[in-house]
């Protein structure tokens, strides 16, 4: 006598949620390379502005505040309209010389040139200059994460929607503009060269000079 035939198993449901992680991670790591072949598929030669030409002004949110949303590439350059949770180029160059950073964030190379920028803002030889630096095609969040991370206090603001990177033409970093008193810029630096202290800080501090007579 043969044996009554069994109903098909029904093979037991994939679960996947061990495996979100797996693709949120591969998806960051797509982004960040975009981002990095993006700043890097062009020449150097033609990103920033070059010593002679003026600063661009924009009004970047400040990551460590609480201030959302896209740069706006033509703020007001009076107090009385300024949002102080938000890095005012126009108003920093009114003060005095200006060292400006543009990087990416989740880049060791690129983070390392704000920590370069940190260390020189702490000398006390070079006080008198400021020094700043905008997160490319950031979020509010990676770019407060990564001022928790290293510790920065100088001012960093996040461009969310690339406005400020597309308005300077970033096409590496990383990049610095250094301004004297006005905004006239006095170098545009691009590399890695400029991630040491000593060849920066030679670069830096003609910018006292030039306040005073800018």
């Amino acid at each position: 006598m043969s044996e009554p035939e069994r109903p098909p198993s029904t093979p037991a449901p994939f679960d996947t949620r061990r495996y979100r992680w797996i693709v949120g991670l591969f998806a960051a790591a797509v982004v960040v390379a975009f981002v990095l072949y993006a700043l890097s598929s062009r020449p150097a030669a033609s990103a920033g502005v070059p010593a002679g030409g003026q600063l661009h002004f924009f009004a970047a949110p400040l990551a460590a505040t609480t201030l959302n949303g896209d740069a706006n590439l033509n703020p007001p350059c009076t107090l009385a309209h300024h949002d102080p949770r938000a890095l005012n180029v126009c108003l920093l160059v009114q003060h005095g010389p200006l060292v400006l950073d543009f990087f990416v964030t989740n880049s060791a190379q690129c983070e390392r040139e704000v920590s370069t920028l940190q260390a020189l803002s702490a000398q006390p030889a070079l006080r008198g200059v400021q020094f700043a630096a905008v997160a490319i095609h950031a979020s509010h969040a990676a770019t407060a994460k990564a001022i928790r991370a290293h510790g920065w206090t100088i001012p960093v603001a996040y461009d969310a929607d690339g406005g400020v990177g597309a308005q300077y033409g970033v096409t590496a970093c990383p990049m610095l503009e250094l301004a004297r008193r006005g905004g006239t810029v006095t170098n545009r630096l691009i590399g890695e060269h400029w991630l040491n202290q000593t060849a920066l800080q030679a670069r830096v501090r003609p910018l006292l000079a030039a306040g005073v007579a800018g």
